[in-house]
């Protein structure tokens, strides 16, 4: 690698294995799964090429068109996974321009920060996790054989009148003891005894909210820090089995081997290099230019946001955090506005544009039961847990799909949602009788399905409540 020092998983994914492995999870839309596989594969291309040219290489920022409910959140949050990457998902309408009272945007910088330091924190604790197991299970020997008084110096013992050759071999014996004990320990003999361990217990400041114009976290975090140094840590002792012992034993261990100082500055770096921030309803900040009420400050938060997109440095708790390479991602269902609306410094930001198609009767049906999280899988796992076996005939699938499909038509189109909603209403009673119908099959098919919505479908008015 000619560049500098990569971030990205060294799997380095094709652009078509990428879309591959979005395919398992989100149906459909191919043409925003090839965007995102593209930005993607574009950061990876960036970080092996020369350090000095790819400073000057931005990220290609997507915006996402779609009505609710067709896999935007989905896809974006699918990605960060893909890569292990600090990802932070908000929603555009929650911020407000700098004087007024609410989150101003940099706060999404200093969310995402934290998230990183905490993805780290956890990596590195499963990184000294065989040493953390060590130093615990000396703990707990300890607990269980008191350690004995230090030794003394041969010049102590030389100028000592009386010492017997049993004060020499005590120290063999002790180790003898000990090494029995562990081996009780390791072979789960002890796992019914109780112990006494002595605990840090977590010291939670008082809850202080404060608005201000920026900064509103970092000043609380702060103000926790300064009250968490003015009033020592207390211990506290704990009656618990073995076991249990052990393993709260390895966690505090676990914390205290964690460089936190290492911590930060990957955690830092991780989010400059590879960070992904999804910006849902980005269409909500594309208002009218009134002067009061709700509207107000829209087009003063896309000034906001302009500069963090652009690339700009955001001060946080963990140090100054450049956002030049960071992915945007934003995605609005633009019924009443559209794209161009936006100020055009912003849309100059957003290069990419990938518009998601609505779902119909057929995406339904792959919906229920193709992805490793489909939705008829969730309910059959689910049920199974009471000793109920569900089966659903492919007809019932046909018929639920075209009911979804139908009531979305009708009344809001929701999208890949009003499948919740149209499963919850199918299987109320048996999720409601399942505890008593243990060791029963229950077979979902059309009939069943047209049984149990008919009414529902056929008065539109009542479907506007219960689906």
């Amino acid at each position: 690698m000619t560049g500098g020092k990569r971030y990205m998983s060294s799997r380095g994914l094709t652009p078509r294995e990428i879309v591959e492995r979005l395919d398992k999870y989100v149906i459909g839309q191919g043409e925003a799964k090839r965007a995102v596989a593209i930005a993607l594969r574009n950061r990876w291309r960036r970080q092996n090429v020369t350090r000095e040219l790819g400073e000057e290489i931005s990220p290609k920022n997507i915006i996402m068109i779609g009505p609710t409910g067709v896999g935007k959140t989905e896809i974006a949050r699918r990605l960060a996974k893909l890569d292990n990457s600090p990802f932070f998902k908000v929603e555009a309408s929650k911020f407000t321009e700098v004087g007024y009272v609410g989150r101003d945007v940099e706060s999404m910088i200093r969310d995402l920060v934290e998230l990183a330091v905490n993805m780290v924190k956890s990596e590195e604790q499963e990184n000294v996790k065989p040493k953390a197991a060590e130093v615990a299970e000396e703990r707990l020997l300890d607990i269980l054989i008191p350690p004995r008084p230090a030794e003394k110096k041969v010049e102590e013992l030389v100028s000592e009148k009386h010492w017997e050759v049993t004060d020499i071999e005590h120290p063999a014996q002790f180790d003898s003891t000990r090494e029995k004990m562990r081996r009780l320990l390791r072979d789960g003999k002890l796992d019914n005894r109780y112990v006494d361990i002595e605990t840090s217990e977590v010291r939670s400041g008082p809850m202080i909210e404060v608005f201000t114009s920026s900064g509103i976290e970092d000043m609380g975090l702060n103000i926790k820090e300064m009250f968490g140094n003015i009033f020592p840590q207390k211990k506290k002792k704990r009656r618990v089995k073995i076991p249990e012992a052990l393993e709260i034993l390895q966690q505090e261990e676990a914390q205290r081997l964690v460089d936190m100082d290492k911590v930060t500055k990957t955690a830092v770096e991780r989010v400059e290099q590879s960070g992904i921030v999804f910006l849902d309803e980005i269409d909500k900040i594309v208002g009218s230019n009134s002067t009061h009420g709700p509207d107000v400050s829209r087009e003063g938060v896309q000034r906001d946001l302009l500069p963090i997109v652009e690339g700009s440095t955001v001060n946080t708790r963990y140090g100054m955090v450049k956002t030049d390479h960071i992915l945007f991602i934003s995605a609005g269902a633009f019924t009443a506005t559209k794209p161009s609306d936006l100020i055009p410094e912003l849309q100059g930001r957003f290069p990419i544009r990938v518009e998601l198609d609505s779902l119909g009767r057929g995406e339904f049906i792959r919906i229920l039961t193709e992805p490793h999280n489909a939705l008829v899988k969730q309910y059959i796992e689910m049920l199974a847990t009471e000793g109920v076996s569900l089966v659903f005939t492919d007809d019932a699938i046909a018929e639920i799909a075209e009911v979804a499909a139908l009531v979305n038509e009708r009344t809001e189109n929701i999208g890949a949602r009003r499948l919740y909603t149209v499963m919850e209403t199918l299987l109320e009673e048996i999720s409601f009788n399942a505890p008593d119908m243990e060791g029963a099959e229950v077979v979902i098919d059309a009939a069943y399905v047209r049984e149990k919505l008919e009414n529902i479908i056929e008065d539109e008015d009542l479907s506007r409540y219960i689906l």
